[in-house]
């Protein structure tokens, strides 16, 4: 996906493997001499690692797996101490462990044998640290909102699946789309049909003038709710039971995580109002903050990527073909790669008909954004090894 670089011979490689607790620490010395340690999670290991390879004049290389997010604190303690990281892919380390010792039994000491070979082989990546490389804090903004809309999902889901068709069927005529707020204002104050019906058509109008919001014909449709509610079948539940009082509950709930989404957006706003790359990323046609702020926060300098189809492999929506003899499969999105841009680039399961499509889409927006920075891409040869056809349409 990104640049790879080769192993330097006279250093000192060290495999972790990387867990909860503890980790698993496998170093080849020179004459291929070998030692290992069981390093824990603490200050104190680390320290102790550190003494241990200061001891030796060779510069040392680390080579890891990426295990959830505990080799995040040993990786930037060994950068701060000066050392040079490289990152092992989850499923080539799969297969190379697969094919070394021609089984599926999987160990912490038989991993970091497995990083090791890999290290030795420059069957690695470079690290980028984001905390070093400044995107930390747009890779919790981003993902932090992309949680929060999930949880913004589930909740309006119950409330379609759960509440309305128990408590008011009726006002599934009135939902215009998945962002009705000024649905949810009106039904935290009138939650049920007997709480509408209760009022004349007139009282409930001017009670409820100021929750709809800015509508066209706003007097029409209370009018229809109000006429809704009185043919509703919704049960008969008393207003001040604790059905009623679980509804305002989620309703209050879904409010809540939609505000949390706008204020996480306005701390993005604020953060990356500086950044010239997601000025740049938003002059792209369909690519809005949101988007720019998930492409900067999983893929961080874009500049590291030669060529825009390292781009794609890296979102996970390259093009994978199995053939073998006269059989050629269908060509289908790959999905091995960062999840963060695939979906903010709007993939979605589809026909594989489609595939081609979406794959042709994505180029053409990182062919845009790389021919935006032309001065830049020429410096570092990327014009260079993008479509002549893209390359001339874009200027």
């Amino acid at each position: 996906m990104t640049k790879s670089y080769p192993t330097p011979e006279a250093a000192i490689l060290v495999a972790v493997d990387i867990a909860k607790d503890h980790n698993e620490v496998l170093i080849e010395l020179r004459h291929n001499h070998r030692r290992r340690f069981r390093v824990a999670n603490t200050l104190e290991e680390y320290e102790r690692l550190f003494a241990y390879l200061r001891q030796f004049d060779t510069p040392a290389l680390f080579g890891f797996e990426a295990t959830g997010n505990y080799h995040r604190p040993l990786a930037y303690f060994l950068h701060a101490r000066g050392f040079e990281l490289r990152l092992i892919p989850t499923m080539a380390l799969a297969r190379t462990r697969e094919a070394m010792h021609n089984s599926w039994d999987k160990n912490d000491p038989k991993d970091a044998q497995v990083i090791l070979h890999m290290l030795k082989t420059g069957l690695s990546q470079t690290w980028h640290d984001p905390l070093v490389s400044g995107t930390n804090d747009a890779q919790e903004l981003s993902k932090t909102h992309h949680q929060v809309t999930l949880a913004r999902t589930r909740v309006w889901h119950r409330l379609r699946n759960h509440y309305f068709p128990l408590y008011f069927p009726e006002i599934e005529h009135f939902i215009r789309s998945d962002h009705s707020d000024w649905l949810i204002q009106l039904l935290l104050r009138f939650p049920t049909p007997g709480s509408i019906t209760s009022l004349a058509t007139e009282d409930f109008a001017a009670q409820a003038w100021s929750l709809v919001g800015r509508k066209v014909h706003k007097a029409a449709l209370l009018a229809e709710i109000h006429a809704a509610a009185q043919h509703s079948i919704a049960l008969p539940v008393p207003p001040d039971g604790a059905a009623v009082a679980m509804l305002r509950l989620v309703l209050e709930e879904y409010l809540m995580l939609g505000r949390m989404r706008e204020s996480i957006a306005q701390q993005a706003e604020i953060i990356l109002a500086s950044n010239p790359d997601r000025r740049r990323l938003m002059t792209v046609p369909g690519v809005g903050p949101l988007t720019a702020l998930t492409i900067l926060a999983e893929a961080g300098d874009l500049r590291r990527f030669a060529h825009y189809r390292q781009f794609l492999k890296f979102c996970g929506m390259s093009l994978s073909t199995q053939q073998s003899g006269r059989f050629r499969g269908i060509s289908r999105l790959s999905k091995y790669g960062t999840r963060g841009c695939a979906r903010r680039s709007g993939w979605r399961p589809r026909p594989r008909c489609a595939c081609a499509k979406t794959v042709c889409a994505a180029s053409s927006i990182v062919t845009f954004v790389l021919t935006r920075w032309m001065p830049i891409c020429a410096a570092r040869g990327i014009a260079r090894s993008l479509p002549s056809s893209r390359v001339s349409s874009m200027d």
